[in-house]
C-alpha cells in the first residue's frame, strides 16, 4: 500500500508504444517535450558533463521533499535504462502527483559509451546487429563504480555528478536501470525491501520473462527470495574474479542518507533455464566444459590483438581497453568457477549462467575486435577478421540453439522495469 492507502495503479497497455529503444538524443528530445508540456510538474536541467563533454541531464517530476532517484543508462550496451527513464516519466505524469514525493530521472549516466552503441538502435533489433555495434566499458570506466581508496585513480566526472546528485537529493530510494543480454529478471538490493520479491516475480511473469534464481552476478550473496539478492557488506562477498566491488559503488554511496538502492535487471533475450532451481544432473562436467570453452576462446582472441592497427590511437582507446580487460579477467573467471563451485551441487540455473558467460564474453570481445580490425590491411589482418567472425558466429549459434535465447519485446522490457521501480517505491512508502 502507498502512504495514502492506495495501491499503484496498473500501467496502461503499451501496445501503441513504439517497439524500439530511443537513442540518447531521442530520449533527450522526449524529456524536453515532457518538460514543456508539464511545466507545473516537470523540469529538465544539466547536472554535469561526461569525460567528452556531453551533458548529463536530470528530468525531475514533482517537488516533494521525499526524493526517489532513478539512474538510466549506467551501462551503454543496455539501452533499456535510458528508455526506462522516459517511460517512467510518462507514467508518473499520467497520474496525479503524490503529496510529498518527487522523482528525479537521470536520463543517461554514460552518454560517451552510449554513443559507441547507437548503431544498433537505428536498424533491426537482431542479435547479430547488436554485437556488430557492441561496446561496454572496462570496469574502471563504468561510472557507477568508484575507485578504491588509495588507488590514486580519481573518480570519473560522471561518478562525481552522480554522487553530487545523491548528496543534493538525499533520496530514500535509488533505482539503477540495467538490462542483461541473455538470461532472466532479477533485483539486487542494498538492504531488504519487505513485500518486493513477490510483486517483482509477478511482474516478470506478466512480462513473459523468467526469474534468474541463481545469478552469476550475485554469486555468494544472500538470496532471501528467488530472483532477489542482497549486496554484501564490505569483505562479506568472498573472493571474486571480477574487479567490481558493490561496497565501492554509487549504489552503496546512497546508504549514507538511509537510501535503499535497487539494481533492476531485465533481459533482452530470455533464457528460461535460468529460472530452474533444480539440481543439474551433471553440473560438474557442464561447468568444467564452460570453463574450458571460456579459457580457450580467450586465448584464441588474445592472439589477435597484435593485428589491431594503430593500437595507440585515442579513437580506439575505450574499445581496446574493454577487449584487453575482458581477456585478462576471463581465465580468472574460469578458474574461480572450478575452484569455488566444482565440488558443490549445482543448480540448472547456475550451470546455465556459466554457459551464458562462456558464450557471451568471447562474443563481446570478438565483436569489438572486428570493429578494431576494420581498417587493418594485409593477409594477416584478413585472417584475424576471419577468426573473430568465426567466434561471433559460433557464439550466436550457441545462444540461439543450445540456450534457446528468445527476444523479449521492448514494450515488455519497459513495462516490467517501470513496474519494478514503482513497486519498490510503493513497498518502501
Amino acid at each position: 500500500m502507498t502512504d495514502t492507502g492506495r495501491r499503484i495503479r496498473p500501467l496502461r497497455p503499451l501496445d501503441t508504444r513504439p517497439a524500439r529503444y530511443p537513442t540518447p538524443a531521442q530520449a533527450e528530445s522526449a524529456a524536453r517535450r515532457l518538460a514543456l508540456r508539464h511545466p507545473d510538474r516537470c523540469r529538465l536541467r544539466e547536472v554535469g558533463r561526461s569525460r567528452a563533454g556531453r551533458p548529463l541531464l536530470l528530468l525531475s517530476v514533482d517537488r516533494g521533499p521525499r526524493a526517489a532517484l532513478v539512474v538510466g543508462g549506467p551501462h551503454p550496451n543496455e539501452p533499456i535504462g535510458t528508455a526506462g527513464t522516459v517511460r517512467l516519466a510518462e507514467v508518473l505524469l499520467d497520474r496525479p502527483a503524490r503529496p510529498g514525493l518527487s522523482w528525479h530521472l537521470l536520463l543517461c549516466l554514460d552518454p560517451d559509451g552510449a554513443a559507441l552503441n547507437t548503431g544498433w538502435l537505428d536498424g533491426p533489433l537482431t542479435m547479430r546487429r547488436h554485437y556488430e555495434h557492441f561496446f561496454r566499458p572496462s570496469f574502471e570506466e563504468q561510472p557507477e563504480l568508484l575507485p578504491s581508496p588509495g588507488s590514486g585513480r580519481p573518480p570519473m566526472p560522471e561518478s562525481v555528478a552522480l554522487t553530487g546528485l545523491i548528496d543534493e537529493l538525499r533520496p530514500f530510494l535509488q533505482c539503477s536501470l540495467h538490462g542483461v543480454d541473455f538470461g532472466g529478471a532479477f533485483v539486487q538490493l542494498t538492504r531488504p525491501v519487505r513485500g518486493l520479491a513477490g510483486r517483482f516475480a509477478r511482474s516478470a511473469e506478466r512480462a513473459g520473462v523468467p526469474l534468474d534464481v541463481d545469478s552469476y552476478d550475485a554469486v555468494g550473496w544472500a538470496s532471501p527470495d528467488p530472483g532477489t539478492y542482497l549486496m554484501p557488506a564490505p569483505g562479506d562477498g568472498g573472493p571474486r574474479a571480477l574487479p567490481d566491488e558493490p561496497e565501492l559503488s554509487t549504489w552503496s554511496y546512497a546508504a549514507r542518507y538511509g537510501a535503499v538502492t535497487a539494481v533492476l535487471e531485465v533481459p533482452m533475450w530470455a533464457v528460461d533455464a535460468v529460472g530452474d532451481a533444480r539440481p543439474h544432473p551433471a553440473g560438474a562436467q557442464a561447468l568444467a566444459a564452460a570453463a574450458g570453452d571460456l579459457t580457450r576462446r580467450a586465448e584464441q582472441l588474445t592472439a589477435l590483438l597484435p593485428s589491431v592497427p594503430g593500437r595507440g590511437h585515442e579513437a580506439y582507446g575505450p574499445l581496446l581497453r574493454t577487449v584487453e580487460s575482458s581477456l585478462a579477467v576471463a581465465p580468472r573467471v574460469a578458474e574461480e568457477w572450478l575452484e569455488r563451485w566444482g565440488a558443490q551441487p549445482l543448480t540448472a540455473s547456475r550451470v546455465t549462467t556459466a554457459g551464458l558467460v562462456a558464450a557471451r564474453v568471447p562474443l563481446r570481445v570478438a565483436s569489438i575486435l572486428l570493429r578494431l580490425l576494420a581498417d587493418a590491411r594485409g593477409p594477416g589482418a584478413e585472417a584475424a577478421r576471419d577468426r573473430a567472425r568465426a567466434v561471433v558466429t559460433d557464439s550466436l549459434e550457441r545462444l540461439r540453439h543450445r540456450f534457446g535465447a528468445r527476444w523479449v519485446p521492448v514494450q515488455e522490457q519497459l513495462a516490467h522495469q517501470t513496474r519494478a521501480v514503482l513497486t519498490t517505491a510503493d513497498c518502501l512508502l
